[in-house]
Protein backbone atom coordinates (compact mmCIF):
# COMPACT_ATOMS: atom_id res chain seq x y z
CA UNK A 1 0.00 0.00 0.00
CA UNK A 2 1.61 3.02 -0.80
CA UNK A 3 2.13 6.16 1.45
CA UNK A 4 1.48 8.69 -0.95
CA UNK A 5 -2.28 10.20 -1.10
CA UNK A 6 -2.72 11.85 -3.98
CA UNK A 7 -6.13 14.03 -3.52
CA UNK A 8 -7.96 15.37 -6.78
CA UNK A 9 -10.03 18.71 -6.40
CA UNK A 10 -12.39 20.20 -8.78
CA UNK A 11 -9.66 23.15 -7.84
CA UNK A 12 -7.14 24.21 -5.43
CA UNK A 13 -5.87 27.57 -4.35
CA UNK A 14 -2.61 27.55 -2.99
CA UNK A 15 -2.20 30.70 -1.73
CA UNK A 16 1.33 30.02 -3.58
CA UNK A 17 2.25 33.04 -6.44
CA UNK A 18 4.23 30.62 -7.75
CA UNK A 19 1.90 28.44 -8.68
CA UNK A 20 -1.43 29.86 -7.59
CA UNK A 21 -3.78 26.99 -8.65
CA UNK A 22 -3.78 23.14 -9.24
CA UNK A 23 -5.78 20.27 -9.51
CA UNK A 24 -4.16 17.89 -7.12
CA UNK A 25 -1.87 17.75 -4.22
CA UNK A 26 0.02 14.81 -2.98
CA UNK A 27 0.61 14.17 1.01
CA UNK A 28 3.07 11.90 3.13
CA UNK A 29 3.56 11.63 6.42
CA UNK A 30 0.88 14.49 6.92
CA UNK A 31 3.37 16.99 4.67
CA UNK A 32 2.87 18.60 0.72
CA UNK A 33 4.86 16.48 -1.24
CA UNK A 34 3.80 17.64 -4.65
CA UNK A 35 1.13 20.03 -5.80
CA UNK A 36 -0.24 20.72 -9.53
CA UNK A 37 -1.66 17.85 -11.79
CA UNK A 38 -2.52 14.35 -11.86
CA UNK A 39 1.16 13.51 -12.25
CA UNK A 40 2.72 16.18 -9.61
CA UNK A 41 3.53 13.38 -7.38
CA UNK A 42 5.57 11.34 -10.66
CA UNK A 43 8.78 10.44 -9.62
CA UNK A 44 8.69 9.76 -5.68
CA UNK A 45 6.65 5.96 -6.15
CA UNK A 46 3.13 4.52 -6.20
CA UNK A 47 0.59 7.06 -5.06
CA UNK A 48 -3.36 6.32 -3.93
CA UNK A 49 -5.61 8.19 -6.07
CA UNK A 50 -8.13 9.47 -3.54
CA UNK A 51 -11.56 11.49 -5.14
CA UNK A 52 -12.78 12.41 -1.97
CA UNK A 53 -12.42 16.58 -2.86
CA UNK A 54 -12.93 15.57 -6.71
CA UNK A 55 -16.59 17.80 -6.11
CA UNK A 56 -14.82 20.17 -3.97
CA UNK A 57 -12.30 23.28 -4.17
CA UNK A 58 -9.11 23.21 -1.52
CA UNK A 59 -7.65 26.28 -0.22
CA UNK A 60 -4.88 26.56 2.64
CA UNK A 61 -6.94 25.66 6.09
CA UNK A 62 -8.01 29.30 7.67
CA UNK A 63 -5.96 30.84 10.45
CA UNK A 64 -7.28 32.36 12.71
CA UNK A 65 -5.28 35.16 14.37
CA UNK A 66 -7.37 36.03 17.00
CA UNK A 67 -10.10 33.99 18.74
CA UNK A 68 -10.05 32.81 22.35
CA UNK A 69 -10.54 28.97 23.62
CA UNK A 70 -13.77 29.91 25.24
CA UNK A 71 -15.77 30.05 21.91
CA UNK A 72 -16.82 26.84 22.43
CA UNK A 73 -17.35 26.83 26.39
CA UNK A 74 -19.21 29.87 26.74
CA UNK A 75 -22.38 28.28 25.15
CA UNK A 76 -22.51 26.33 29.21
CA UNK A 77 -23.74 30.02 29.75
CA UNK A 78 -27.03 31.40 28.53
CA UNK A 79 -26.91 33.14 25.44
CA UNK A 80 -28.04 37.01 25.69
CA UNK A 81 -27.03 38.59 22.42
CA UNK A 82 -28.59 40.44 20.25
CA UNK A 83 -27.96 38.67 16.60
CA UNK A 84 -28.31 34.72 15.75
CA UNK A 85 -25.66 32.10 16.46
CA UNK A 86 -25.20 29.06 15.85
CA UNK A 87 -23.48 27.03 19.01
CA UNK A 88 -20.50 24.00 18.09
CA UNK A 89 -23.24 21.83 17.74
CA UNK A 90 -24.60 23.87 15.08
CA UNK A 91 -27.89 24.36 16.73
CA UNK A 92 -29.04 28.15 16.01
CA UNK A 93 -29.92 30.96 18.98
CA UNK A 94 -32.11 33.52 17.75
CA UNK A 95 -31.14 36.85 19.00
CA UNK A 96 -32.46 39.03 21.55
CA UNK A 97 -33.43 42.56 20.44
CA UNK A 98 -35.45 43.96 22.60
CA UNK A 99 -34.90 44.82 26.59
CA UNK A 100 -37.85 42.79 27.34
CA UNK A 101 -36.94 39.90 25.47
CA UNK A 102 -33.70 39.53 26.87
CA UNK A 103 -35.60 39.31 30.31
CA UNK A 104 -37.87 37.30 29.58
CA UNK A 105 -35.50 34.97 27.73
CA UNK A 106 -32.93 34.67 30.94
CA UNK A 107 -36.08 34.22 33.33
CA UNK A 108 -36.56 31.29 31.21
CA UNK A 109 -33.26 29.88 31.35
CA UNK A 110 -33.25 30.53 34.81
CA UNK A 111 -36.26 28.60 35.76
CA UNK A 112 -33.83 25.34 34.43
CA UNK A 113 -31.26 25.77 37.17
CA UNK A 114 -31.12 24.87 40.42
CA UNK A 115 -31.91 26.83 43.44
CA UNK A 116 -28.97 27.65 44.49
CA UNK A 117 -27.62 27.95 40.94
CA UNK A 118 -26.22 31.74 40.14
CA UNK A 119 -27.19 32.48 36.58
CA UNK A 120 -24.63 33.76 34.09
CA UNK A 121 -25.16 35.02 30.47
CA UNK A 122 -23.06 36.50 27.65
CA UNK A 123 -23.02 37.68 24.45
CA UNK A 124 -25.37 40.64 25.27
CA UNK A 125 -24.54 43.82 23.95
CA UNK A 126 -26.81 46.99 24.96
CA UNK A 127 -25.63 49.50 22.20
CA UNK A 128 -28.00 47.68 20.29
CA UNK A 129 -30.97 48.79 22.68
CA UNK A 130 -30.92 51.95 22.93
CA UNK A 131 -34.24 53.24 25.01
CA UNK A 132 -32.71 52.23 28.27
CA UNK A 133 -29.33 50.81 29.27
CA UNK A 134 -30.25 47.62 31.65
CA UNK A 135 -29.57 47.91 35.13
CA UNK A 136 -29.46 45.74 37.99
CA UNK A 137 -33.42 46.35 38.47
CA UNK A 138 -33.79 44.20 34.92
CA UNK A 139 -31.83 41.73 36.40
CA UNK A 140 -33.59 41.65 40.23
CA UNK A 141 -36.97 41.06 37.67
CA UNK A 142 -35.25 37.93 37.03
CA UNK A 143 -34.72 37.18 40.55
CA UNK A 144 -33.77 39.16 43.64
CA UNK A 145 -32.25 36.55 44.82
CA UNK A 146 -30.08 34.58 42.88
CA UNK A 147 -26.80 36.16 41.88
CA UNK A 148 -27.09 36.95 38.03
CA UNK A 149 -24.18 38.07 35.66
CA UNK A 150 -24.77 38.86 32.43
CA UNK A 151 -21.07 39.32 30.44
CA UNK A 152 -21.48 41.68 27.55
CA UNK A 153 -20.22 40.66 23.93
CA UNK A 154 -16.96 42.44 24.10
CA UNK A 155 -16.23 41.06 27.40
CA UNK A 156 -15.31 44.29 28.43
CA UNK A 157 -18.10 45.02 30.79
CA UNK A 158 -21.08 42.86 32.36
CA UNK A 159 -24.14 43.65 33.86
CA UNK A 160 -25.15 42.39 37.61
CA UNK A 161 -28.41 41.76 39.89
CA UNK A 162 -27.53 43.40 43.50
CA UNK A 163 -27.85 40.40 44.70
CA UNK A 164 -24.74 39.71 43.05
CA UNK A 165 -23.30 43.40 44.13
CA UNK A 166 -24.20 42.46 47.47
CA UNK A 167 -21.95 39.53 47.14
CA UNK A 168 -18.98 41.40 45.82
CA UNK A 169 -19.30 43.88 48.35
CA UNK A 170 -20.03 46.77 45.73
CA UNK A 171 -22.44 49.44 47.87
CA UNK A 172 -22.42 53.88 47.56
CA UNK A 173 -19.63 53.78 49.30
CA UNK A 174 -17.56 51.92 47.04
CA UNK A 175 -14.95 53.81 45.48
CA UNK A 176 -13.39 51.91 42.68
CA UNK A 177 -13.07 52.61 38.97
CA UNK A 178 -15.25 50.93 36.54
CA UNK A 179 -18.11 50.58 39.10
CA UNK A 180 -20.92 52.85 37.78
CA UNK A 181 -22.89 54.34 39.70
CA UNK A 182 -26.63 56.12 38.92
CA UNK A 183 -27.42 59.69 40.19
CA UNK A 184 -28.80 58.43 43.20
CA UNK A 185 -25.06 57.11 44.06
CA UNK A 186 -26.06 53.57 44.34
CA UNK A 187 -24.45 51.18 42.05
CA UNK A 188 -26.36 50.27 38.60
CA UNK A 189 -24.93 47.29 38.49
CA UNK A 190 -22.43 48.07 35.52
CA UNK A 191 -19.06 46.97 36.02
CA UNK A 192 -16.57 48.27 33.56
CA UNK A 193 -13.50 46.10 32.60
CA UNK A 194 -11.57 43.31 34.33
CA UNK A 195 -10.73 45.02 37.78
CA UNK A 196 -14.64 45.93 38.72
CA UNK A 197 -15.88 42.48 37.08
CA UNK A 198 -13.32 40.40 38.90
CA UNK A 199 -15.05 40.38 42.56
CA UNK A 200 -17.77 39.32 40.91
CA UNK A 201 -16.22 36.43 38.42
CA UNK A 202 -14.47 34.68 41.75
CA UNK A 203 -17.53 34.42 43.62
CA UNK A 204 -20.00 33.39 41.04
CA UNK A 205 -17.52 30.75 39.78
CA UNK A 206 -16.89 32.60 36.45
CA UNK A 207 -13.43 31.05 35.75
CA UNK A 208 -12.38 31.72 32.32
CA UNK A 209 -9.27 29.76 32.95
CA UNK A 210 -11.32 26.86 33.86
CA UNK A 211 -13.58 27.05 30.55
CA UNK A 212 -10.78 26.80 28.20
CA UNK A 213 -8.85 24.18 29.68
CA UNK A 214 -11.17 21.28 30.14
CA UNK A 215 -10.77 18.51 27.76
CA UNK A 216 -14.72 19.29 26.61
CA UNK A 217 -13.67 22.86 26.14
CA UNK A 218 -10.94 22.09 24.00
CA UNK A 219 -12.91 19.63 21.81
CA UNK A 220 -15.16 22.52 21.31
CA UNK A 221 -13.08 24.68 19.85
CA UNK A 222 -12.42 22.27 17.51
CA UNK A 223 -15.60 21.37 16.50
CA UNK A 224 -16.19 25.25 16.25
CA UNK A 225 -13.05 25.68 13.79
CA UNK A 226 -13.62 22.55 11.63
CA UNK A 227 -17.11 24.18 10.83
CA UNK A 228 -15.08 27.24 9.86
CA UNK A 229 -12.50 25.96 7.59
CA UNK A 230 -9.93 26.49 10.37
CA UNK A 231 -6.82 24.38 10.91
CA UNK A 232 -4.81 26.99 13.16
CA UNK A 233 -6.25 29.26 15.99
CA UNK A 234 -5.11 31.39 18.70
CA UNK A 235 -6.12 31.73 22.84
CA UNK A 236 -5.14 35.12 22.46
CA UNK A 237 -5.42 35.67 26.59
CA UNK A 238 -4.65 32.44 27.60
CA UNK A 239 -4.32 31.65 31.27
CA UNK A 240 -2.50 28.82 30.31
CA UNK A 241 -0.59 27.35 33.66
CA UNK A 242 1.97 25.37 33.88
CA UNK A 243 -0.34 22.28 35.39
CA UNK A 244 -2.66 22.79 32.51
CA UNK A 245 -0.17 21.41 29.75
CA UNK A 246 -0.03 18.22 29.93
CA UNK A 247 -3.76 17.93 29.69
CA UNK A 248 -3.34 20.51 26.41
CA UNK A 249 -0.83 18.28 25.31
CA UNK A 250 -2.73 14.86 25.59
CA UNK A 251 -6.14 16.47 23.54
CA UNK A 252 -4.17 18.20 21.14
CA UNK A 253 -1.72 15.74 20.28
CA UNK A 254 -4.23 13.19 19.61
CA UNK A 255 -4.69 11.98 15.58
CA UNK A 256 -8.29 12.85 15.38
CA UNK A 257 -7.85 16.52 16.91
CA UNK A 258 -8.28 18.39 13.85
CA UNK A 259 -6.64 22.25 14.89
CA UNK A 260 -3.00 23.85 15.76
CA UNK A 261 -3.70 25.78 18.87
CA UNK A 262 -1.62 29.17 19.40
CA UNK A 263 -1.65 30.39 22.88
CA UNK A 264 -0.53 33.81 23.84
CA UNK A 265 -0.11 33.88 27.86
CA UNK A 266 -2.22 36.79 29.54
CA UNK A 267 0.60 39.26 30.99
CA UNK A 268 -2.02 41.31 32.97
CA UNK A 269 -0.94 41.77 36.81
CA UNK A 270 2.36 40.21 36.02
CA UNK A 271 5.62 40.93 37.05
CA UNK A 272 7.57 41.59 33.32
CA UNK A 273 10.87 39.62 34.03
CA UNK A 274 9.23 36.96 35.63
CA UNK A 275 6.71 37.07 32.91
CA UNK A 276 9.10 36.33 30.11
CA UNK A 277 10.74 33.78 31.55
CA UNK A 278 7.48 31.60 32.24
CA UNK A 279 6.69 31.89 28.15
CA UNK A 280 10.29 30.92 26.96
CA UNK A 281 10.06 28.18 29.54
CA UNK A 282 6.59 27.01 27.53
CA UNK A 283 7.80 27.19 24.43
CA UNK A 284 10.37 24.58 24.92
CA UNK A 285 7.39 22.38 25.65
CA UNK A 286 5.94 23.17 21.98
CA UNK A 287 4.49 20.01 20.41
CA UNK A 288 3.14 20.45 16.67
CA UNK A 289 -0.49 21.35 17.87
CA UNK A 290 0.28 23.19 20.20
CA UNK A 291 2.73 26.20 19.83
CA UNK A 292 3.44 28.24 22.45
CA UNK A 293 5.94 30.84 23.92
CA UNK A 294 3.60 34.27 22.68
CA UNK A 295 2.43 36.60 25.55
CA UNK A 296 -0.63 39.03 25.04
CA UNK A 297 -1.07 42.48 26.49
CA UNK A 298 -4.18 44.32 27.29
CA UNK A 299 -3.96 48.12 26.89
CA UNK A 300 -7.25 49.89 26.73
CA UNK A 301 -10.89 48.02 26.59
CA UNK A 302 -14.20 48.38 23.71
CA UNK A 303 -14.76 51.28 21.31
CA UNK A 304 -18.46 50.41 21.53
CA UNK A 305 -18.37 50.08 25.81
CA UNK A 306 -16.68 53.31 25.66
CA UNK A 307 -13.97 52.34 27.41
CA UNK A 308 -11.08 52.00 24.85
CA UNK A 309 -8.26 55.32 25.02
CA UNK A 310 -9.38 57.65 22.18
CA UNK A 311 -7.27 60.47 20.60
CA UNK A 312 -9.06 63.64 20.20
CA UNK A 313 -11.83 64.49 19.30
CA UNK A 314 -12.56 61.78 21.52
CA UNK A 315 -16.69 60.13 21.50
CA UNK A 316 -19.37 61.62 19.38
CA UNK A 317 -21.75 61.84 22.73
CA UNK A 318 -18.83 63.46 24.78
CA UNK A 319 -18.34 60.15 26.53
CA UNK A 320 -14.86 60.25 28.73
CA UNK A 321 -12.15 58.41 27.37
CA UNK A 322 -11.59 55.19 28.37
CA UNK A 323 -9.63 52.66 30.92
CA UNK A 324 -6.67 51.53 30.96
CA UNK A 325 -6.53 47.90 31.66
CA UNK A 326 -2.42 47.94 31.37
CA UNK A 327 -1.22 51.73 32.55
CA UNK A 328 1.21 53.45 29.95
CA UNK A 329 4.04 52.68 31.91
CA UNK A 330 3.40 49.33 32.92
CA UNK A 331 2.82 48.74 28.85
CA UNK A 332 6.60 50.25 28.46
CA UNK A 333 7.85 47.95 31.27
CA UNK A 334 6.11 44.62 29.87
CA UNK A 335 7.38 45.67 25.79
CA UNK A 336 11.02 46.33 27.18
CA UNK A 337 10.91 43.07 28.96
CA UNK A 338 9.52 40.78 26.91
CA UNK A 339 11.36 42.31 23.54
CA UNK A 340 14.73 42.19 25.54
CA UNK A 341 14.02 38.18 26.13
CA UNK A 342 12.63 37.65 22.50
CA UNK A 343 9.26 36.87 23.41
CA UNK A 344 6.86 37.96 20.79
CA UNK A 345 3.63 40.20 21.81
CA UNK A 346 0.44 40.68 21.24
CA UNK A 347 -0.88 43.85 21.84
CA UNK A 348 -4.55 44.74 22.30
CA UNK A 349 -5.16 48.37 20.67
CA UNK A 350 -8.78 49.18 20.05
CA UNK A 351 -8.35 52.57 20.65
CA UNK A 352 -5.79 55.19 18.60
CA UNK A 353 -4.63 56.52 21.48
CA UNK A 354 -3.70 53.01 23.06
CA UNK A 355 -2.38 51.96 19.46
CA UNK A 356 0.04 54.93 19.49
CA UNK A 357 1.19 54.51 23.50
CA UNK A 358 1.81 50.63 22.48
CA UNK A 359 3.68 51.70 19.34
CA UNK A 360 6.03 54.47 21.61
CA UNK A 361 6.73 51.60 23.86
CA UNK A 362 7.22 49.28 21.30
CA UNK A 363 9.87 51.51 19.29
CA UNK A 364 11.39 52.27 23.03
CA UNK A 365 11.86 48.37 23.42
CA UNK A 366 14.01 48.17 20.27
CA UNK A 367 16.46 51.00 20.74
CA UNK A 368 17.24 49.71 23.41
CA UNK A 369 17.01 46.17 22.56
CA UNK A 370 17.86 45.71 18.82
CA UNK A 371 17.31 42.61 17.35
CA UNK A 372 15.55 41.82 13.66
CA UNK A 373 12.32 39.59 13.11
CA UNK A 374 10.31 40.16 16.29
CA UNK A 375 6.90 40.27 14.68
CA UNK A 376 5.05 41.51 17.50
CA UNK A 377 1.12 42.37 16.62
CA UNK A 378 -0.93 45.24 17.31
CA UNK A 379 -4.44 43.45 18.00
CA UNK A 380 -7.68 45.30 16.92
CA UNK A 381 -6.59 48.38 15.25
CA UNK A 382 -9.86 50.03 14.94
CA UNK A 383 -8.66 53.56 14.84
CA UNK A 384 -5.81 53.20 13.45
CA UNK A 385 -4.54 56.37 10.66
CA UNK A 386 -2.48 56.18 8.13
CA UNK A 387 0.22 57.55 10.54
CA UNK A 388 -0.29 54.80 12.63
CA UNK A 389 0.33 52.41 10.31
CA UNK A 390 3.11 53.67 8.45
CA UNK A 391 5.04 53.44 12.38
CA UNK A 392 4.08 50.17 12.48
CA UNK A 393 5.57 49.16 9.04
CA UNK A 394 8.92 50.85 10.13
CA UNK A 395 8.73 48.83 13.50
CA UNK A 396 8.36 45.49 11.82
CA UNK A 397 5.06 45.40 13.73
CA UNK A 398 2.06 43.13 12.29
CA UNK A 399 -1.35 44.42 12.27
CA UNK A 400 -4.32 42.10 12.98
CA UNK A 401 -7.45 43.88 12.00
CA UNK A 402 -10.98 43.65 13.66
CA UNK A 403 -13.11 43.50 10.02
CA UNK A 404 -16.06 41.74 11.52
CA UNK A 405 -17.05 44.90 12.95
CA UNK A 406 -17.61 47.00 10.27
CA UNK A 407 -21.17 44.62 10.22
CA UNK A 408 -21.44 43.99 13.77
CA UNK A 409 -21.35 47.56 15.15
CA UNK A 410 -20.88 49.74 12.47
CA UNK A 411 -23.65 51.26 12.13
CA UNK A 412 -23.77 52.02 15.87
CA UNK A 413 -19.94 53.43 15.89
CA UNK A 414 -21.84 56.23 13.18
CA UNK A 415 -24.44 56.88 15.71
CA UNK A 416 -22.87 56.86 18.87
CA UNK A 417 -19.11 56.13 19.55
CA UNK A 418 -17.08 57.84 16.56
CA UNK A 419 -19.01 59.98 14.35
CA UNK A 420 -19.35 59.26 10.69
CA UNK A 421 -16.62 60.66 9.71
CA UNK A 422 -14.05 58.58 12.08
CA UNK A 423 -16.68 55.64 11.58
CA UNK A 424 -16.02 55.20 7.98
CA UNK A 425 -11.91 54.90 8.22
CA UNK A 426 -12.58 52.27 11.24
CA UNK A 427 -10.71 48.86 10.58
CA UNK A 428 -8.69 50.49 7.75
CA UNK A 429 -7.09 47.30 5.92
CA UNK A 430 -6.91 48.88 2.70
CA UNK A 431 -4.82 51.91 4.16
CA UNK A 432 -2.57 49.12 6.37
CA UNK A 433 -2.01 47.06 2.79
CA UNK A 434 -1.22 50.27 1.31
CA UNK A 435 1.18 51.38 3.79
CA UNK A 436 3.08 48.31 3.80
CA UNK A 437 2.05 46.73 7.29
CA UNK A 438 1.60 43.08 7.13
CA UNK A 439 -2.03 42.53 7.98
CA UNK A 440 -3.97 39.64 9.28
CA UNK A 441 -8.18 39.65 9.94
CA UNK A 442 -9.57 38.40 12.74
CA UNK A 443 -13.39 37.83 14.49
CA UNK A 444 -12.34 37.91 18.31
CA UNK A 445 -14.24 35.03 18.85
CA UNK A 446 -16.63 34.60 21.02
CA UNK A 447 -17.14 38.23 20.50
CA UNK A 448 -18.44 37.79 17.17
CA UNK A 449 -18.60 34.07 15.38
CA UNK A 450 -15.44 32.78 13.55
CA UNK A 451 -15.44 32.73 10.42
CA UNK A 452 -12.47 33.64 8.34
CA UNK A 453 -14.86 34.00 4.95
CA UNK A 454 -17.36 36.16 6.62
CA UNK A 455 -14.41 38.04 8.36
CA UNK A 456 -12.91 38.16 4.67
CA UNK A 457 -16.58 39.39 3.27
CA UNK A 458 -16.60 41.96 6.24
CA UNK A 459 -13.28 43.59 5.13
CA UNK A 460 -13.97 43.52 1.01
CA UNK A 461 -17.34 44.81 0.87
CA UNK A 462 -17.62 47.24 4.44
CA UNK A 463 -21.24 46.73 4.58
CA UNK A 464 -23.08 47.27 8.09
CA UNK A 465 -26.42 45.53 9.34
CA UNK A 466 -28.20 48.61 7.91
CA UNK A 467 -26.39 47.74 4.32
CA UNK A 468 -24.82 50.89 4.28
CA UNK A 469 -21.14 50.75 2.72
CA UNK A 470 -19.10 52.40 5.50
CA UNK A 471 -15.94 53.53 3.95
CA UNK A 472 -15.84 52.21 0.31
CA UNK A 473 -12.29 53.19 0.13
CA UNK A 474 -11.02 50.84 2.64
CA UNK A 475 -12.50 48.55 1.23
CA UNK A 476 -9.74 45.00 -0.41
CA UNK A 477 -9.88 42.99 -2.91
CA UNK A 478 -10.54 38.89 -2.51
CA UNK A 479 -7.66 38.19 -3.43
CA UNK A 480 -6.12 40.26 -0.61
CA UNK A 481 -8.43 39.50 1.70
CA UNK A 482 -8.17 35.05 1.40
CA UNK A 483 -4.63 35.92 1.88
CA UNK A 484 -4.96 37.89 4.80
CA UNK A 485 -6.80 35.04 6.16
CA UNK A 486 -4.35 32.32 5.39
CA UNK A 487 -0.62 33.71 5.13
CA UNK A 488 -1.26 36.87 6.26
CA UNK A 489 -2.39 35.56 9.52
CA UNK A 490 0.44 32.65 9.65
CA UNK A 491 3.44 35.64 9.30
CA UNK A 492 1.48 37.24 12.69
CA UNK A 493 2.03 33.67 14.35
CA UNK A 494 5.29 33.16 12.86
CA UNK A 495 3.70 30.30 11.12
CA UNK A 496 3.83 30.85 7.72
CA UNK A 497 7.06 28.50 6.91
CA UNK A 498 4.56 25.59 7.98
CA UNK A 499 0.73 26.52 7.35
CA UNK A 500 -1.35 29.01 5.19
CA UNK A 501 -0.40 28.11 1.55
CA UNK A 502 -0.41 25.03 -0.28
CA UNK A 503 3.48 24.47 -1.43
CA UNK A 504 5.85 21.32 -0.96
CA UNK A 505 7.51 20.88 2.82
CA UNK A 506 4.36 22.53 4.28
CA UNK A 507 1.70 20.91 6.92
CA UNK A 508 -1.27 19.40 4.72
CA UNK A 509 -3.91 21.47 6.17
CA UNK A 510 -6.53 22.59 3.74
CA UNK A 511 -10.32 23.77 4.08
CA UNK A 512 -12.52 21.89 2.03
CA UNK A 513 -15.16 24.20 0.24
CA UNK A 514 -18.45 24.03 -1.84
CA UNK A 515 -17.43 27.00 -3.88
CA UNK A 516 -14.31 28.27 -5.55
CA UNK A 517 -14.25 32.01 -3.13
CA UNK A 518 -12.18 33.31 -6.32
CA UNK A 519 -15.15 32.48 -8.49
CA UNK A 520 -18.05 33.74 -6.76
CA UNK A 521 -19.57 37.41 -6.52
CA UNK A 522 -17.55 39.23 -3.71
CA UNK A 523 -20.74 39.84 -1.93
CA UNK A 524 -21.31 35.98 -1.95
CA UNK A 525 -17.77 35.61 -0.25
CA UNK A 526 -19.78 34.82 3.04
CA UNK A 527 -21.95 32.53 1.58
CA UNK A 528 -19.36 29.58 0.36
CA UNK A 529 -20.08 26.80 2.05
CA UNK A 530 -17.11 25.08 3.88
CA UNK A 531 -17.46 21.19 3.81
CA UNK A 532 -14.35 20.53 6.60
CA UNK A 533 -10.98 20.16 6.74
CA UNK A 534 -7.93 18.25 6.77
CA UNK A 535 -5.79 18.64 9.25
CA UNK A 536 -1.95 17.16 9.27
CA UNK A 537 -3.11 14.84 6.03
CA UNK A 538 -6.15 14.26 8.51
CA UNK A 539 -9.64 14.55 6.99
CA UNK A 540 -12.31 16.02 8.96
CA UNK A 541 -15.51 16.48 7.22
CA UNK A 542 -18.52 17.89 8.54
Amino acid sequence: MSDITLYAARSILTMDPRRPKATHVAVKEGRILAVGGADCAQGWGAVAADDTFKDAVLMPGLVEGHAHLMAGAMWRYAYAGYHDRIDPKGVLWKGLTTLDEVVSGLRTYANGLKPDEPLVGWGFDPIFLTDERMNRHHLDQISPDRPIAIIFSNFHLMCVNSAALKLAGFSRDTNAEGVVKGADGEPTGELQEMAAMFPVMRRLGIDFRGLSQSEDSLRDYGEVCKRAGVTTVTDLYSSLEEEDLSQMLSVTGADDYPIRIVPAIGTAGSDPQEMARYALRLKRQSSDKLRLGAVKLMTDGSIQGWTARVRWPGYVGGQPNGLWNTPPEQIFALCEAMHGAGVQMHIHVNGDEAAEVSLDALEAAMQKHPWTGARHVLQHCQLMDAGLYRRATDLGVCCNIFSNHIWYFGDMHVAHTMGPNMARRMNAARTALDEGTRVALHSDAPVTPLGPLFTAWCAVNRQTMSGDTLGAEECITVPEALYAITMGAAYTLRLDTEVGSIEPGKIADFAVLGEDPTQVAPMALKDVPVLGTVSGGQVHLL
